[in-house]
């Protein structure tokens, strides 16, 4: 009797659901190390983090160059089935935009995204995006604005711009002038790890 409560003491202690717990990231190129050596994008850079500080955490990284809402949106149903994350990092929209993609398609997307995150019971963390004004000043501006929307009404964590103290240096980029080169995935990382470092204590 002695034994069998000590081993049902081992087995519900905090650790032990705390080892099970798993951060996914769904992405675009942005996420998916592009143009880096393996290993070197700010997803990578996390989970050398997390290590490094005995985190019981681990990172699934379900990115894919090229992604958009839709896309997303229609794998993630699986990935979460898969994967049953305790924390959902969204970062994707930037393909629609570049593509001059109806927003509101794009906001409905990224809605049922942290819907369905939500249902399976994780916490969600929103990275939000800029785009250069290639469309117009209003279609870049509300682009720039659903990401505080959907934060808001949705009541979850955000990132108001995932390449903040990046867009802005030009050699932070590789060649093509889109994809953050090697130098600004800690930068990434740092715009992150303020909202979500919290997200992984609660």
């Amino acid at each position: 009797m002695v034994f069998a409560l000590l081993c049902m003491s081992v087995l519900h202690t905090p650790s032990s659901f705390a080892s099970n717990s798993k951060i996914l990231i769904v992405g675009d190129s942005l996420s998916a190390e592009y143009g880096l050596s393996r290993g070197a994008g700010w997803v990578s850079l996390l989970e050398k983090r997390l290590l490094s500080n005995q985190s019981p955490w681990s990172v699934a990284n379900a990115s894919i160059s090229g992604e958009t809402t839709a896309g997303g949106q229609t794998r993630l149903t699986n990935l979460l089935k898969t994967h049953q994350p305790q924390v959902v990092i969204i970062e994707l929209g930037a393909n629609d935009a570049l593509r001059g993609l109806q927003l509101q398609a794009t906001e409905k997307n990224l809605r049922l995204m942290i819907q369905s995150s939500k249902k399976a019971g994780a916490k969600v963390l929103l990275l939000g995006m800029r785009i250069p004004p290639n469309y117009g000043a209003d279609y870049s501006n509300q682009f720039f604005s659903l990401f505080a929307k959907l934060a808001n009404s949705e009541q979850i964590e955000y990132v108001p711009f995932f390449l903040e103290k990046v867009a802005d240096k030009a050699e932070l980029f590789q060649a093509d002038r889109i994809h953050p080169n090697a130098q600004a995935q800690s930068i990434l990382l740092e715009n992150v790890w303020p909202k979500l470092k919290p997200m992984l204590s609660r």
